[in-house]
């Protein structure tokens, strides 16, 4: 069976769709080839790193990267985790599943570091609640069409 190609997409490429990417690896394991990109990167928000870290996932290989470096390739999901993203999303062959998950942006939280990790957390819990549901689907469609 060939793995699952899946884009999280979001504006900055900080934090919704690194966190996505990072859980859908965790969670879906070698049955996903998982990638991330923003449409205005600008680089891995520490709050990530930070609520990512408790659940064994390192980012050090990761960095924020443009969307156009993945122009051409051909993905089976795009899914993407804000508003703008969803606007400015740019076409990819074969017509993959575009998936719109609108979470507000954790890094435009303001006030002291406990509120911003709170921010990052809720987020995290959210995105592990829709991927709990998205990878068995993903799974099963991958499933009859025999990829």
């Amino acid at each position: 069976m060939t793995a699952i190609r899946v884009l999280f997409l979001c504006t900055g490429n900080s934090a919704r769709s690194i966190i996505g990417a990072a859980l859908l690896r965790q969670m879906g394991g070698k049955a996903f080839e998982v990638y991330s990109a923003g449409t205005h990167p600008k680089g891995i928000n520490p709050y990530t790193v930070r609520v990512l870290e408790p659940l064994g996932i390192d980012l050090s290989a990761e960095r924020s990267k443009n969307v156009f470096e993945y122009t051409g390739e051909a993905f089976d999901y795009v899914i993407t985790v804000c508003d703008a993203a969803a606007e400015e999303c740019p076409v990819f062959p074969g017509a993959p599943e575009r998936i719109h998950w609108s979470f507000i942006d954790p890094a435009a939280v303001e006030g002291s570091d406990d509120e911003k990790l709170g921010a990052f957390k809720r987020t995290l819990r959210e995105m592990q609640a829709r991927l709990s549901t998205f990878v068995p689907v993903a799974r099963r469609r991958a499933g009859e069409r025999g990829t």
